[in-house]
């Protein structure tokens, strides 16, 4: 059994295939800064959703994996986890409405050093590699099947999360199709 509590995955030949959960996030937080780069720059709603589509995606893409293995794997886990989850309740409501792209990008670069400056290095420190390679695996699933929009009322704990935010993604991904929203970047 994982140290994250995660089961096994099967290996490829002798190891364990994927991107640590690291450079998952590392990836999605760079695309991010991106996009709130130009966001701010190119003041269009197509820029704009993209930003809220990706950011949403990815936020809950972190609620279903990134904090739980926090709570289980790094020591004061609880409260980490915690504060973050209350940081991205806070960026949820705020991305509710999309013309506050100034504070949007401030909030995503607040998140992006808390990550990379705490959430990381712990993570690298105290769980296998195997284990952030599963991360990093469920985390790119859980990102494909996430909401594109906010849903600050939404469950951010696991198991009702795990089942809420893909039925959510169904539905906004539907109205995405419906009113032809842009929500990724290379669709710009």
């Amino acid at each position: 059994m994982s140290d994250v509590n995660l089961p096994p995955l099967p290996p490829i030949g002798d190891t364990i295939s994927g991107r640590s959960v690291v450079d998952v996030l590392s990836e999605q937080h760079r695309e991010l800064i991106s996009l709130g780069a130009r966001a701010l720059a190119d003041d269009s709603a197509k820029v704009r959703s993209v930003l809220i589509a990706t950011l949403s995606r990815h936020l809950s893409a972190e609620e279903q994996y990134l904090y739980p293995a926090v709570r289980t794997a790094v020591p004061d886990g609880d409260r980490i986890a915690d504060r973050e989850l209350a940081e991205d309740m806070e960026l949820l409501t705020l991305m509710q409405d999309e013309n506050r792209v100034a504070e949007i990008v401030a909030a995503v670069e607040r998140h992006v050093e808390a990550d990379a400056g705490e959430l990381f290095p712990l993570l690298e420190q105290m769980v296998p590699a195997e284990d952030m390679i599963r991360l990093g695996n469920r985390v790119e699933m859980a990102a494909e099947a996430a909401p594109t929009r906010p849903h600050p009322r939404s469950p951010v704990s696991p198991p009702w999360n795990k089942l809420v935010d893909p039925l959510l993604g169904v539905i906004d991904k539907v109205r995405d199709v419906a009113t032809s929203r842009t929500t990724y970047a290379r669709d710009l």
